[in-house]
C-alpha cells in the first residue's frame, strides 16, 4: 500500500468528507454561495499579472512608435476594467466572510446540539466507562479546533488551491520554461512540507489527545478537592499534574516547533525560486531563446516581471496551504473525535409496553390524560390488535438472575426474590455484594445476562425504558442539585407539579424548615451541586424530589447515609409517610433503617444468603444476626 495511501489516511479523508456533507446539509444555499465568493475572489487576485504584462507590453510598444496617447488610453482602459474586478471582488470577499460566520458558529451549534442530544440517549454504561472531564473536552476543546478550521483553513485552502491554479496556468500560458523552474521550486517546497509537516501533524494529534486527558484531570481534583485536603494529598496531586501536563507542554512544543520552523524555511525557498525565476529569465533575454508558451508571445520584459510577480504569489499561496496543514489535522482530530460521540450507539428499547394514567368505568380501567393517582400498564398485541391495560401495583420479582458487567465476570448469581404490592424490601450486605447492581437492574440501567424480572406480571424487557423510570422513585447515595433555584429542583421530580405540591413534598421529606430558613426560602438560587446547602440537607431536597414524582416503587439506594443521626429520625418519618402504600426497596448499612422491612435480604459476592425479616433473622444468629449485634462489620 503507498504512503498516501494508508489506512489512516483513508480514514482522514473519509472524515473531511463527512464533515463537507455535514456542511452542506445543514447549510446548503449558503454554501454554494460561499464557495462561488471564494472561487471569483482568488481567481480575481490571480489576474492582475495579466494586466500587468499587458500595460508593460504597452509601454514597450509606445516606446518604438512614440505613441503616448494610443498607450495611455489603454492603460487607462485595463486600469478600468482591473479596478472594476477588484471591486467585486471585495464585495465577494466580504460577502463569504460574512456567510462564514454564520456557518461556523451555526454549524458548531449543531454540531453541539448533536452531541449533547445523543449523548442524552447514551446507556449508563458509557457514563461509568468514560471520564467526565474528557467528554467535556468533546464541548469545549475540539469544538474549538474545528471552529479554527471551518472559519479560518477551509477558506484559505479554498483560496490558496484556486490561485496556485490560476496562476500556475497563466505561467503556462505565458511560458513553459520558466513555468517549469516554478513548478521544480514548489516541487521542493511540496517535499519540506510533508516531512516537517507530517511530524507536526502527529505532534498535534497528541496534543489534542493531551488536552482531553489534562482537562479530565482537573475536572476530577476539582470534584475530589475536599478528599485531597483531608488525606493531605496535594503533594501528590501536583506531582500527578506535572507528569500530565508536562506530556502536554512535549507534544505542545514539538508540534509547534516543528510548524514553527515550516514557514521561514518555505519564504527562504520562495525567495531563492524568485531569484533562480529572475536569472533564468534574464538568460532567456539576453540569449534570444524561443519561447514556448500558449500564447506565442516572445521573451521580452512584459513576460519576465509578472513572471516575477506570480512566483512570489505562488510560492505565498503553497506556503499558506502548508501553514494550514496543522489547524486541519488538529481540526479533523477533534471532529474525528466529535463524530465518535455522535456515532455511539444509543441505549436500545425495545419496549412497547407503555405507563398512562387511568381511571375506572363500571369496574375497567380506561386511559384518561388527566393525573388520577391510578397507572396502569398499556399493553398492545400485535397478534389481534387488541390492547389490555394491567393496573401498576408494584409487584416486582426477580427469577434466577444471572448478571455482569464485564463478560466472564459474574456479579449476580442465580438471585430471586420478590416484592408484593406495598412491601418494604431491604438490602444488607458489604460493599461489592450486588446491593445496588439489583437495583440498576430495575430500573434497567443494565440488562440481565440470563433469568427474568417482571413487574406487575410483565416482563420488564418489554417495558419501554422512560416509562418503566417513571414509575420508579430513586434516591442515591450521591446527590445531584441542579442550577436553579429549590423550587425548580424539587419539581424536577415532575415538571408539572404545583409549587403547594413542591411544599408539600418538602414537608414530606423533611426540608421544609430548612428550606424556609433560607435567604429566598424556595426561590433561593443553588448552583454547583448545592454547595452553599449541607450534605444532610442536599439528601433531603433529592428525597422531595422523589416525593413530588409520587412513584409507586421507591428505591432507596443509602438514601440517609449523608445525614446524621438527630436528623435521620427527623426523615425518619417522613421517609414512613413516603414509603406507604408503596412497594420499597432499601440499600442501606444502617440496620437501624430497615428493621421494619417486611423482607431484608442479605447478600455476599453476588449471592442472596439469608432471607427473612428482622426478628427471622435475629433468631437464626447467621451473617445479619452478626452484623446487627456487631460482631461482624458492613466494609
Amino acid at each position: 500500500m503507498s504512503r498516501n495511501n494508508t489506512p489512516k489516511t483513508q480514514a482522514e479523508k473519509g472524515i473531511l468528507l463527512r464533515l463537507m456533507k455535514t456542511l452542506w446539509k445543514f447549510y446548503p444555499v449558503m454554501m454554494p454561495v460561499v464557495v462561488f465568493c471564494i472561487l471569483f475572489s482568488a481567481v480575481v487576485s490571480s489576474i492582475p499579472s495579466i494586466f500587468m504584462q499587458k500595460i508593460i507590453a504597452a509601454v514597450e510598444q509606445s516606446w518604438k512608435t512614440g505613441d503616448w496617447a494610443a498607450v495611455s488610453g489603454q492603460i487607462l482602459g485595463l486600469v478600468s476594467v482591473l479596478v472594476v474586478f477588484y471591486v467585486l471582488s471585495l464585495l465577494a470577499a466580504f460577502a463569504f466572510n460574512q456567510l462564514m460566520a454564520i456557518i461556523t458558529q451555526g454549524s458548531l451549534k449543531k454540531l453541539r446540539e448533536k452531541m449533547f442530544n445523543g449523548m442524552e440517549d447514551l446507556p449508563i454504561k458509557y457514563f461509568d466507562t468514560h471520564n467526565h472531564g474528557d467528554v467535556m473536552s468533546y464541548y469545549t476543546n475540539d469544538i474549538d479546533t474545528l471552529r479554527q478550521m471551518i472559519s479560518q483553513s477551509f477558506p484559505q485552502l479554498m483560496i490558496s488551491a484556486v490561485t496556485v491554479i490560476t496562476v500556475f496556468s497563466i505561467m503556462l500560458y505565458y511560458s513553459l520554461w520558466l513555468a517549469l523552474v516554478v513548478l521544480a521550486g514548489v516541487t521542493v517546497m511540496i517535499l519540506v512540507t510533508r516531512k516537517v509537516g507530517g511530524a507536526s501533524a502527529k505532534y498535534f494529534i497528541r496534543q489534542q489527545q493531551s488536552i482531553a486527558r489534562t482537562e479530565g484531570f482537573v475536572e476530577e481534583m476539582m470534584n475530589g478537592q475536599k478528599v485531597v485536603k483531608v488525606f493531605c494529598h496535594e503533594r501528590e496531586a501536583e506531582a500527578d499534574f506535572d507528569r500530565i501536563n508536562d506530556a502536554l507542554y512535549s507534544d505542545s512544543e514539538k508540534a509547534n516547533r516543528y510548524a514553527n520552523v515550516l514557514m521561514p524555511v518555505l519564504m527562504n525557498i520562495g525567495n531563492v525560486l524568485y531569484v533562480i525565476v529572475a536569472l533564468v529569465g534574464g538568460v532567456l533575454l539576453l540569449s534570444g531563446a524561443p519561447n514556448v508558451s500558449i500564447s506565442g508571445l516572445a521573451f521580452s520584459i512584459s513576460i519576465v516581471v509578472p513572471f516575477l510577480n506570480m512566483t512570489k504569489q505562488f510560492c505565498g499561496n503553497v506556503g499558506q496551504v502548508s501553514n494550514q496543514v496543522n489547524a486541519v489535522v488538529m481540526g479533523l482530530a477533534g471532529a474525528k473525535r466529535i463524530f465518535a460521540l455522535i456515532d455511539e450507539q444509543p441505549e436500545v428499547d425495545d419496549g412497547y409496553v407503555t405507563l398512562v394514567n387511568a381511571k375506572e368505568v363500571d369496574g375497567q380501567l380506561v386511559e384518561c390524560e388527566e393525573h388520577t393517582g391510578i397507572w396502569a400498564w398499556k399493553h398492545p398485541h400485535s397478534a389481534d390488535g387488541s390492547v389490555t391495560y394491567t393496573r401498576l401495583t408494584g409487584d416486582v420479582r426477580l427469577f434466577d438472575v444471572d448478571f455482569a458487567y464485564e463478560p466472564g465476570k459474574t456479579v449476580l448469581h442465580n438471585v430471586s426474590l420478590y416484592a408484593k404490592p406495598g412491601q418494604k424490601v431491604a438490602f444488607v450486605g458489604s460493599t461489592g455484594a450486588g446491593k445496588t447492581t439489583i437495583t440498576n437492574l430495575l430500573n434497567r440501567f443494565y440488562d440481565i445476562a440470563d433469568g427474568k424480572i417482571r413487574y406487575d406480571g410483565i416482563n420488564i424487557n418489554k417495558i419501554k425504558k422512560a416509562d418503566l423510570r417513571r414509575s420508579l422513585g430513586i434516591v442515591l447515595q450521591d446527590t445531584n442539585l441542579f442550577t436553579g433555584t429549590v423550587m425548580d429542583n424539587i419539581r424536577y421530580g415532575r415538571l408539572d407539579a404545583s409549587d403547594d405540591e413542591c411544599i408539600a413534598a418538602a414537608k414530606l421529606a423533611g426540608a421544609h424548615d430548612f428550606i424556609t430558613r433560607l435567604p429566598k426560602g424556595y426561590e433561593t438560587p443553588l448552583s454547583g451541586n448545592g454547595a452553599n446547602l449541607s450534605q444532610g440537607q442536599r439528601q433531603l431536597l433529592a428525597i422531595a424530589r422523589a416525593a413530588v414524582a409520587d412513584p409507586p416503587v421507591m428505591i432507596l439506594d443509602e438514601a440517609t447515609s449523608s445525614i446524621d443521626t438527630r436528623t435521620e429520625a427527623i426523615v425518619q418519618k417522613g421517609m414512613d409517610a413516603l414509603m406507604k402504600g408503596r412497594t420499597v426497596f432499601v440499600i442501606a448499612h444502617r440496620l437501624s433503617t430497615v428493621k421494619n422491612s417486611d423482607a431484608i435480604m442479605v447478600l455476599e459476592h453476588g449471592r442472596i444468603i439469608e432471607r427473612g425479616n428482622h426478628d427471622d433473622l435475629i433468631q437464626q444468629k447467621g451473617t445479619y444476626y452478626q452484623l446487627y449485634t456487631g460482631a461482624l462489620e458492613l466494609e
